[in-house]
């Protein structure tokens, strides 16, 4: 892949894609036939992807980050110049300025 334009360059922005709402309509939709003994369990997971969908970018980001410092296995402090270097050898394509903002994000949104 590395004849393709700009693959092999890090990477500045963080693309967040949301389906949450096509998650949301197959819910409502298997709801809408749905057994008595399946509803609690559909009522469950639409309260979920609902919830999910009400987050910002900015909280996705910030999810996003915990999960791939987390499965680098980092355990420290997320304000740590070491949490930067975990993350991007979690995801060895961003750059250091997104890598950085992306931190801050994760910062700002503690859960």
């Amino acid at each position: 892949m590395t004849g393709i334009a700009g693959l092999n360059r890090k990477h500045d922005a963080v693309l967040v894609i949301r389906d949450a709402d096509l998650v949301a309509a197959a819910l409502r939709h298997a709801l809408a036939e749905a057994s008595s003994e399946e509803r609690p369990g559909l009522e469950r997971a639409a309260a979920l992807v609902e919830s999910t969908a009400a987050a910002t970018e900015t909280q996705l980001r910030a999810r996003w980050v915990r999960s791939r410092l987390a499965a680098v296995g980092f355990t420290g402090d997320i304000a740590s110049v070491a949490a930067v270097r975990a993350l991007r050898r979690a995801e060895p394509k961003l750059s250091l300025l997104a890598a950085v903002q992306l931190q801050k994000d994760a910062m700002a949104h503690r859960e």
